[in-house]
This record gives structure tokens, sequence and C-alpha cells, in this order.
């Protein structure tokens, strides 16, 4: 499963949730969508940083928080609070344990350069 991540226009993640629902009813394990309404929201959230993360904690496997800033040679107060957001966000999840993963192979971020009318 992937992880899409999109700057849409109000409105178009209720649609985006409804083409999910959909594919479910159909068998279809739905990609996981996250939309945003600006490039500079989405940039503001998935920093640099948080992306590493994600790469960081796929390659590495379900870990502590702990294991993983020591994994990306960060420092572990920072690592929680973006292992925080990414969660939030849905594109790290807690295991049994206590531990964080990245239930998603890939990523796309889909940025139109116009916008739609």
């Amino acid at each position: 499963m992937k992880a899409i991540i999109e700057v849409s226009r109000r409105g178009a993640a209720l649609r985006s949730a409804r083409a999910q629902l959909m594919s479910s009813r159909r068998g279809v394990t739905p990609d996981f969508m996250l939309s945003f309404e600006s490039a500079r929201t989405l940039f503001a959230e998935l920093t640099p940083a948080r992306m590493d993360l994600l790469g960081t904690l796929r390659n590495i496997g379900p870990c502590s928080v702990y294991a993983l800033a020591k994994a990306a040679e960060r420092n572990y107060s920072n690592v929680h609070t973006d292992v925080s957001r990414l969660e939030e966000l849905g594109l790290m999840e807690r295991t049994t344990g206590n531990r964080v993963s990245v239930p998603f192979e890939s990523i796309e971020i889909r940025l139109p350069l116009t916008q739609e009318a």
C-alpha cells in the first residue's frame, strides 16, 4: 500500500474519501490519501527531517522512538515531536510494545502547478 499526499482544493478530500470507500467495498485495498490546501502547508508539515525519519524507519523496521532517534542520529526530543505529528497525520503508527512503524511501501506527493477552476 502507498500513501498519496496531495495539494487540492476544498472538497477534494471528501471526493478522495468517497473513492477510497468505494474501493474498499469492492475488495481493493485503497491507498492512504492525505490532502493539504496549499504547498506551503504540505511542506510545513512534511519537512525534510520528517521525510528522512519515514525513510529511516521504513529501512530499519518497527522500533522504539529512542532507537529511531539513534538510527537517524538526531535528538530524541525532536524525533519524539516529529513522530507524534507523523502519527497524527497517519503516516506512522504504533505497534504492540509501543514501537513505531511506517505502514506504507512508498509515498507519492502530487503537487499541481496550476490551480483548478
